[in-house]
């Protein structure tokens, strides 16, 4: 499944309520702008393999007080309850993969979705900050142990120790597909749970 936000522009109806600024693109050249209108959050459901078939699953208006990370979990936790209640997943199947981009809290909503039989899969900014685990302790040094280990920064290779995982498929259409995975890496917030950062990398983008 997917989540994302898709707005429906009202610039022409300023009687409509609770609009809001809507960021948007490809309306000029080489520009972004903000017009009025309502987001819709949808979650749809994606097929496997190389298609653009979708199926919308819950579709939810935002506010102008909605936290849309907060109306995510919701329509998230209510689509997978609808699903387990068909019978369309069981207990020992795999768990069901979410997608979503750069603009949700992906670890917060794994930490609200923790119960459920989900794995979440975000796309994160290149200028992130991220902690990898705590060191152990070390007999014998006093003071208060670290919350975290060391810094992270996805724009600083430096940073980055050597992957857990490392793999390398070719693909008929973008070349070979290199992709690195380091475990238990999380942002630097108390309620953070710790996950997976991978970073893949397609020669076919980088010749555009």
């Amino acid at each position: 499944m997917a989540v994302d936000v898709s707005p429906w522009l009202r610039s022409d109806a300023p009687c409509s309520a609770d609009r809001l600024f809507c960021h948007v693109y490809g309306r000029a050249k080489a520009a972004s702008q903000f017009i009025p209108g309502w987001p819709y959050s949808f979650v749809a459901v994606l097929e496997p393999g190389a298609t653009s078939w979708t199926a919308i699953l819950d579709a939810v208006r935002l506010g102008p007080v909605d936290d849309a990370t907060a109306v995510t979990a919701v329509q998230l936790r209510g689509v997978v309850e609808r699903l387990i209640a068909a019978g369309q997943w069981q207990a020992g199947d795999p768990d069901m993969v979410i997608v979503s981009d750069a603009g949700y809290d992906v670890t917060r909503l794994a930490w609200v979705l923790r119960d459920l039989p989900v794995e979440l899969v975000g796309r994160v900014r290149s200028d992130r900050v991220m902690r990898l685990p705590k060191p152990p302790r070390t007999r014998g040094v006093n003071g208060r142990p670290p919350k975290h280990g060391p810094e992270f920064r996805f724009s600083k290779p430096e940073t980055w120790p050597e992957p857990t995982i490392t793999t390398a498929t070719g693909t008929s259409n973008y070349g070979k597909a290199e992709t690195q995975a380091w475990d238990r890496v999380h942002p630097a917030s108390p309620t953070a749970r710790h996950g997976s950062t991978t970073k893949a990398n397609f020669p076919w983008w980088k010749a555009r």
